[in-house]
């Protein structure tokens, strides 16, 4: 009879994935040297997540911003700017940096033909465009609300990933100042 999941154990392997991925990167990942850093066998992240992917999938889950509530009481385009902005500051130096590194990481294996993490890729990102193009349509001067958020999520994950790997803040956060001040009046 097969014991039963510890599911304290598995939320802190959870955690430590994300941690392990964006100090050694995902395109090399193996179970082995992550499961010896986490402290466990490749045998039991097998046996609490099936798979690699899988494993790497509800790490990310565990990490995903609330993007509703973050958008939830905008009603005007200040205060969706001010959103916006401090939502990529999180992202690059906040509590939000380590998944958001992980994320770029994986929507570029997403990429693939047949990728383990297309799903969640489609997923993560119609979840931002459903946040934003809500929040977009509160302000009456944004006629095209899907189509303006669209241009922001991917412009300024293009931007954040540009500062991750440049290093170059001046430049990129001045982009992405431009970038929400030009699309939302």
């Amino acid at each position: 009879m097969p014991r039963p999941l510890d599911h304290a154990r598995r939320a802190e392997l959870l955690r430590g994935v994300v941690d392990y991925i964006a100090e050694h990167g995902l395109a090399e990942l193996s179970l082995r040297p992550l499961a010896a850093a986490l402290g466990t066998s490749s045998r039991m992240l097998i046996y609490y997540f099936g798979t690699k992917e899988e494993l790497l999938v509800q790490a990310l889950a565990t990490q995903r911003p609330d993007i509703a509530a973050l958008f939830a009481g905008v009603t005007d385009a200040a205060a969706l700017r001010a959103s916006l902005i401090a939502f990529c500051e999180s992202s690059l130096t906040g509590a939000g940096a380590t998944s958001v590194r992980v994320l770029l990481q994986v929507l570029g294996a997403a990429c693939a033909p047949s990728s383990p993490y297309d799903r969640y890729a489609v997923d993560a990102i119609a979840a931002f465009v459903a946040a934003l193009s809500a929040a977009l349509a509160r302000i009456e001067t944004i006629d095209d609300p899907e189509a303006v958020a669209t241009l922001l999520i991917s412009g300024l994950r293009g931007i954040i990933q540009d500062q991750l790997i440049t290093g170059d803040v001046e430049r990129t956060t001045r982009a992405g100042l431009r970038l929400v001040e030009q699309n939302i009046r």
